[in-house]
């Protein structure tokens, strides 16, 4: 398969490109979204969206083989991780799903094509509409795909001409969905620009950010400050920094049957991207009073063993498997000196890695697969033993009885978190989650109240 050149992603790696180039891409898709974008349906755009979707579920679809094929090399992630994230990402995007996040965000699933009300509403003779920005800029960050395409799926909605900067190296499954969603409707793919450069290009950006209604950033918070010191005051900023997440299971669901069955739902989040977005685990917290947090790190292991036969890591660059290589040889010394540490680890390759420990404390992972366990007495004690980190967690995957989920989920709300999810759904958030507690389409629009 070759892909036509539709996108700046899609020039040689030799091709340069200037400010220039950037200016006349923008006006370009300006003019597109108002001839071929503004004035669609919100039904239809869903219909576009949820059949596009769809396609990439099939086996024998184009895009997804090339993807499959061709992103070992382009991405480092193995051909089965790929296929998991990509499965899980298109599965949340049906019309369904579209329609309820309308409503959630915006109350109502017309009010982007006409002033539409609610029932309260009605009683109270209001209305309004929203508008989205007719030119939304989204600048991505390097780990995984997967927001880059929603950010994608919410400006299509929005009916924004958009353009999607890219990391260096990250461009190939997003440019995949624009050239999916352009040879399904060419006019709408002319509203949609995809570029990769190096981050902090002045020219590049000061020429793109000055065409801008509203630019979207995720990366570090010194990346985020430094990209908000050049957006134009006309344009409006959302930035979405570093986030951690990690896990808690209840000890009753660390009995019998349970353990293993948590042990795979656990794996199963250290698996998904190979832990490198922000919604991966960097530390399990086991409660006491089931299997001991060793034994459960142990049948983790075990685990993961077991899925890197099904489900490879693939290769890292040198630097990264350096990284793990120092920090398992950290931990082999100490597991010599203290039975407070052990750790278990794939042989001859850096695929997987468990660290037990009985410190408590909350410790940044070198992702990749490489996960800690820690014991605790209660939920409680995590907490305050990631104090280091609070107000900067994103999603808590918690495994935990029914009767006790409540509680827990509303003890770890209070404390900050902004996303508790069953264990083994930390990568897989639903259509309707609200990045960093923020509502996903609410901030980008603009409303337009009627008062009658």
């Amino acid at each position: 398969m070759k892909l036509p050149d539709y996108f700046l992603a899609d020039l040689p790696p030799e091709a340069v490109l200037t400010p220039a180039m950037i200016e006349e891409a923008c006006q370009t898709l300006k003019r597109n979204r108002e001839r071929y974008l503004a004035g669609r349906p919100t039904t239809a755009l869903i219909q576009l969206l949820s059949e596009t979707a769809e396609s990439w579920l099939q086996a024998d679809f184009p895009f997804r083989k090339f993807a499959l094929e061709q992103g070992p090399k382009a991405t480092g992630f193995s051909s089965a991780t790929l296929a998991a994230g990509l499965d899980a990402f298109f599965r949340q995007l049906t019309a369904e799903n579209l329609r309820a996040l309308l409503v959630q965000e915006l109350g109502h699933a017309q009010r982007l094509d006409a002033m539409s009300a609610t029932s309260a509403e009605q009683a109270a003779r209001r209305a309004a509409l929203v508008n989205g920005p007719e030119f939304l800029v989204h600048i991505t960050a390097g780990s995984i795909p997967a927001p880059a395409m929603m950010d994608i799926v919410l400006g299509v909605l929005l009916r924004s001409a958009q353009f999607v900067k890219c990391a260096t190296g990250s461009s190939f499954l997003p440019r995949l969905f624009a050239h999916s969603l352009y040879e399904v409707d060419a006019k709408l793919g002319a509203c949609l620009e995809i570029a990769e450069w190096r981050g902090g290009t002045t020219a590049l950006e000061t020429a793109l950010f000055n065409q801008a209604d509203c630019i979207t950033a995720t990366g570090s918070d010194e990346t985020l400050a430094e990209i908000r010191r050049h957006v134009p005051a006309k344009a409006r900023f959302l930035g979405y920094g570093h986030r951690v997440s990690f896990a808690f299971i209840a000890h009753e669901t660390l009995i019998g049957f349970g353990l293993k069955k948590t042990a795979a739902a656990a794996a199963t989040d250290v698996v998904a991207w190979n832990q490198l977005g922000c919604l991966s685990p960097h530390v399990i917290y086991a409660e006491q009073g089931g299997a001991t947090a060793e034994q459960f790190a142990e049948i983790l292991a075990e685990e993961l063993a077991r899925r890197e036969q099904t489900e490879p890591r693939g290769e890292l660059p040198a630097e990264s498997a350096a990284v793990i290589a120092s920090r398992r040889a950290f931990y082999e010394v100490r597991a010599a000196h203290s039975p407070d540490t052990r750790h278990w680890c794939s042989e001859n390759s850096t695929a997987w890695t468990v660290v037990y420990e009985a410190d408590p404390r909350f410790q940044l992972s070198c992702l990749n697969r490489f996960i800690y366990v820690k014991g605790v007495t209660s939920l409680t004690e995590a907490l305050q033993n990631a104090d280091a980190v609070r107000g900067k967690v994103s999603t808590v995957g918690l495994a935990a009885t029914e009767e006790r989920s409540p509680a827990l989920a509303t003890e770890l709300a209070r404390w900050g978190v902004t996303r508790i999810c069953p264990l083994g759904q930390m990568q897989n958030p639903p259509l309707l989650w609200r990045h960093d507690g923020r509502p996903a389409l609410g901030d980008l629009v603009t409303w337009a109240d009627w008062e009658q």
